[in-house]
């Protein structure tokens, strides 16, 4: 599944970090390069008001997505979600709503959520965690103000270990908000090649970005406006000042870009104020905040009103002075759409600092072969929805498998045939409360069918002694019946295992549907969904001991299947010994089993006998076989044996915590899957999302 990533995730990775003004010129830079930018937001903040950066980019951008296609989710959803342990149900419902807006998209700017005091020890991971399953290249922003430059290195420190940890692939990281003096020091101590794992670019602090404006004051404090127009609302405020003296006393204090605070009823104050602003003798303040929910007196109101347009703006509060001072303390300045000032000056200074030329090339040829469990679950139900197939479950009435239906039937990924006695499975549907009224459900020992399939089955096997009487007996075994029903078409593919041992699963499937011609061997195998990819295993689950030609086969159909489901295979025949130096029977009936695999197919990238530390590890692979193009990258892994397959995929999915999605059954006509005795409901869904796919390649095949 690697490709180009076209899309990056912008994050501050603590609060307060600037991010918007590095997104804005993000935007700036792909507005050159695409006619169709998307923007996204995971979470917004959940309230009658739209999110300020999703308004600030659709006006500005003149971008024409529908609101709520450009975030995924609100804090409120978000919380509830988690509250009940459902934390992958949340990154699941961020996805869809992102790829629903990538595919109409040339290239997507994903914006972090914004962190809230209490919970941003939690926020970079999170953020990162979704860029990870969103497939987006990550730029994390640190904050670089209020901070010596041995502080900003160990922070650094910190966020690059954080970012190992998560596997995420960076774009790169910027020191945002620099004092000027700090500047140089750290871009020498950062300079980096343009290929560099983790470049480093330092944006210095410009004030008049970091100060809010008089309509960041107002929007945050929910402010009456008595006076104003949009340009005195982008005035930047510099200084607070309460002003709760004599007028002779306050005129001593005012400096530019004050905001001054007091009680509405201080006519004095709010005179001066306006003589102050238009006198040469004194600075130009920013604005007027009046406290306390009191008015000018009407004289006073009448005077501003024949002054005409006011140099600054004039707000009200209900708040008493000392709150709405504490309250002004804690806004924090904002990109605004109607501030064309503050939108040039931010754009000019990261431009002048981030080499966007350098950043563009990183872009544009960065692979991303991470696919995390999430967005490979997410991709294969998306491609099972996209032309369902009709798959049996013979357990129909075991309660894992209901709920398993219940979730495939609400999200359309599939039309599902129950097998059991109806009436049973009706009442543990009640019972359970399940949406399944509408289900089909066959009963084998009822089934008008049961005959057609004895007849068929008799013709079938009746070369091994099997004579009519026997073969009606066995279709009223689920396993049987529903092999059966896969065989005349009555459904595309089955499912069993949960209750049944994998042999009464498929031992039906070996007499009725049979391999594919020029398939020796049944094989299986399981994806092992990692923290950021997905490997092949195969065989884990069937074959005891595979012959060299059987081991030949299982590589070519274990490459076929990653091929089926977007994976490029790059194929590892296991051993204990890598490449000529091994000796010994188990060694040879591999080295045998390479030859073969690549004269039967010379394009496969197939590599053996290779053992796994050099198979996966690149550092190894450098070591022990430099010249490979398999060696330090595989993606399917082919093991010798059962005993090592089925106990290296055990040991790989306890101790790492992979989901393993199997085993899956390859090298039959038709597909049918087994499930493990301890599969969850996850597992079944999975197992019959991966059936319904390898049925629609089934159905493309010609004579299939």
């Amino acid at each position: 599944m690697s490709q180009v990533s076209k899309n990056i995730y912008i994050t501050g990775a603590e609060q307060g970090s600037g991010k918007s003004v590095i997104m804005l010129a993000m935007i700036e830079m792909f507005s050159g390069l695409a006619q169709k930018i998307g923007f996204f937001r995971p979470i917004i903040h959940a309230g009658e008001e739209k999110d300020d950066l999703i308004e600030l980019v659709t006006y500005r951008y003149q971008l024409e997505w529908p609101y709520e296609s450009m975030y995924g989710c609100t804090d409120e959803e978000a919380r509830r979600l988690l509250a009940h342990d459902r934390y992958d149900d949340l990154i699941k419902l961020i996805l869809a709503k992102y790829r629903s807006l990538k595919i109409q998209s040339d290239h997507v700017i994903c914006v972090g959520s914004d962190y809230k005091s209490g919970e941003s020890i939690f926020e970079f991971d999170f953020n990162a965690d979704v860029a990870n399953n969103l497939d987006c290249l990550l730029m994390p922003i640190i904050q670089g103000g209020n901070r010596s430059n041995e502080q900003i290195i160990d922070a650094l420190a910190g966020l690059r270990h954080d970012i190992q940890e998560k596997n995420a692939v960076l774009l790169a990281t910027v020191i945002n908000s620099v004092p000027a003096a700090q500047v140089g020091e750290l871009r020498d101590q950062f300079g980096h090649d343009p290929q560099s794992n983790f470049p480093v670019y330092v944006v210095p602090s410009e004030p008049s970005l970091e100060k809010p404006s008089m309509g960041d004051i107002a929007r945050s404090l929910n402010a009456k406006f008595l006076s104003h127009d949009f340009e005195t609302l982008n005035l930047e405020v510099y200084n607070y000042k309460v002003a709760a003296m004599l007028v002779s006393d306050f005129l001593d204090y005012i400096e530019k870009g004050d905001l001054i605070i007091t009680p509405g009823d201080r006519s004095d104050i709010i005179l001066a104020c306006l003589m102050a602003y238009h006198s040469k003798s004194y600075p130009q303040i920013a604005g007027l905040l009046l406290t306390g929910e009191q008015e000018p007196a009407p004289q006073v109101q009448y005077l501003i009103e024949g002054l005409g347009a006011l140099p600054f703006a004039v707000l009200g509060v209900a708040t008493d002075t000392f709150t709405t001072a504490m309250n002004v303390t804690r806004v924090h300045a904002r990109l605004n759409s109607n501030n064309e000032r503050k939108i040039a000056t931010a754009l000019s200074l990261v431009e002048d600092n981030i080499n966007m030329q350098e950043l563009q090339q990183r872009l544009f040829t960065r692979k991303t072969p991470r696919v995390t469990p999430i967005m490979f679950e997410y991709e294969i139900l998306q491609r099972a929805k996209a032309n369902p197939q009709h798959i049996v479950l013979p357990e129909g009435g075991e309660e894992r498998i209901l709920r398993a239906a219940e979730i495939l039937f609400l999200r359309g990924a599939v039309k599902l045939t129950l097998l059991g006695n109806e009436e049973t499975i009706k009442q543990k549907i009640a019972a359970m409360a399940l949406q399944l009224e509408d289900i089909e459900i066959i009963d084998p020992m009822t089934s008008e069918l049961r005959q057609k399939f004895a007849e068929t089955y008799f013709e079938l096997r009746k070369h091994k002694g099997v004579h009519y009487e026997l073969a009606f007996d066995l279709m009223t075994d689920v396993s049987f019946f529903g092999t059966m029903m896969v065989h005349h078409n009555l459904a595309d593919g089955m499912v069993s295992g949960s209750i049944h041992t994998t042999q009464h699963t498929i031992r039906p499937a070996f007499e009725i549907i049979k391999t594919k011609p020029g398939t020796s061997i049944v094989s299986s195998v399981f994806f092992m969904c990692l923290e950021d990819r997905v490997l092949v295993y195969g065989d884990c689950a069937v074959n005891p001991n595979p012959n060299s030609r059987q081991l030949a086969d299982i590589a070519i159909s274990s490459a076929q299947t990653a091929s089926m489901f977007n994976i490029t295979p790059r194929v590892a025949m296991l051993s204990y010994s890598t490449g000529e130096s091994g000796k010994g029977e188990a060694v040879d009936k591999v080295r045998s089993a390479v030859e073969l695999a690549k004269r039967l197919k010379p394009e496969l990238k197939l590599e053996g006998p290779i053992q796994y530390d050099a198979a996966i590890d690149s550092r190894v692979a450098k070591t022990k076989m430099p010249d490979s193009e398999v060696a330090g990258q595989a993606n399917v892994f082919i093991f010798p044996d059962l005993n090592t397959g089925n106990n290296t995929y055990k040991a790989v999915q306890r101790s790492s915590g992979a989901i393993a999605i199997g085993p899956i059954l390859q090298g039959l006509n038709k597909p049918v899957n087994d499930l493990s005795r301890g599969c969850t409901v996850n597992d079944i869904v999975n197992t019959v999302v991966i059936t319904a796919i390898q049925a629609q390649e089934t159905e493309r095949k010609p004579g299939a």
